[in-house]
């Protein structure tokens, strides 16, 4: 079968090197996100996605908006029997949901119809779910609604981060996808329609979205700093001169079951960590960056700037 594989994140990059590989299929193009301005000096930087593709010498079409009129013209050019579409940033027309021939397929980080929406990796460690996986849906015009060829499940471990659960998931991606286009070639895929009573909806998240509130319990606070971790990074404020207030960002914590105090507290500040109390518990803060600073662990943080037990983090 002929294949357009579209999608702009790092998760689906071993999805594509598994295309590229295939002597089953043929990769006829790439649609990916427009180059954009990165770094301080905001050079013109390409999806991994699209510098993968012209490693290979594969066609790759950089549509600014692929839902603006004539913008399926060159993926028409292409004639797919299927369209993969993985962590692409952009929502598809109904036209081009019906250019392929066979089918359009989403690969979608989690269990639908659980987690749909824009972080259903952050959604699953928030939540607190034993499991997640990916899931290979036929797209339809609603946000990850559509019929469920096949699921994978992955177990999420104890202490999972954001980061080493995408990274779990891009690598259950390509196996999923290619028993999914093994049923669609001898016509045995399965359409299982998704029970909307049990759905839940993952935002898009926004950096404002890590902000601790140290009245919630230990449990959800560590969730949240692991579920953020690489990005977009867990943080609250430290009091400093002249009534500022400092962003420090939290990427790793150990519960501490047997301390308490008020919430936010800092119940201790030595080379171990900084321990903050939260709810009936408190959190060790293991490693940490300052803005404007390098990541660290807090007990190298303490050593360039000492906090006193006994302040509150707002």
């Amino acid at each position: 079968m002929r294949l357009v594989f579209i999608g702009t994140g790092d998760i689906g990059v071993p999805t594509l090197n598994a295309l590229l590989k295939e002597s089953a299929h043929t990769l006829a193009g790439v649609v990916t996100q427009p180059d954009k301005p990165a770094g301080r000096k905001q050079e013109l930087l390409s999806s991994p996605i699209k510098q993968i593709a012209q490693q290979h010498g594969v066609s790759v079409y950089q549509p600014v908006k692929i839902r603006a009129p004539g913008a399926i013209d060159p993926i028409r050019e292409w004639q797919p029997d299927v369209i993969v579409v993985m962590a692409y940033g952009q929502i598809l027309s109904r036209e081009l949901l019906g250019l392929p021939h066979v089918a359009c397929l989403n690969l979608h980080a989690s269990l639908l119809p659980r987690h749909r929406g824009a972080a259903p990796i952050q959604a699953a460690i928030l939540a607190g779910d034993r499991e997640t996986g990916i899931t290979v849906m036929f797209m339809d015009e609603g946000l990850d609604t559509g019929d469920i060829l096949l699921k994978k499940t992955l177990p999420i471990r104890r202490r999972e981060t954001g980061g080493s659960l995408h990274d779990r998931l891009a690598l259950l991606a390509p196996d999923a996808l290619r028993k999914a286009l093994t049923l669609l070639e001898n016509s045995a895929a399965p359409r299982i329609p998704q029970d909307n009573a049990l759905a839940t909806y993952a935002k898009k998240l926004e950096r404002d979205d890590g902000k601790i509130d140290w009245s919630h319990s230990a449990e959800n606070i560590d969730r949240k700093i692991r579920a953020f971790n690489p990005w977009p990074a867990a943080f609250t404020f430290l009091p400093a001169r002249e009534e500022q207030s400092l962003k420090l960002k939290i990427f790793s914590t150990i519960r501490m079951r047997r301390h308490c105090g008020k919430p936010g507290e800092i119940l201790r500040a030595d080379k171990h960590g900084l321990l903050i109390a939260a709810c009936a518990e408190a959190l060790l803060l293991r490693d940490v960056q300052l803005e404007g600073k390098k990541r660290m662990s807090a007990g190298e943080f303490l050593r360039g700037f000492p906090v006193a037990v006994g302040t509150v983090l707002q």
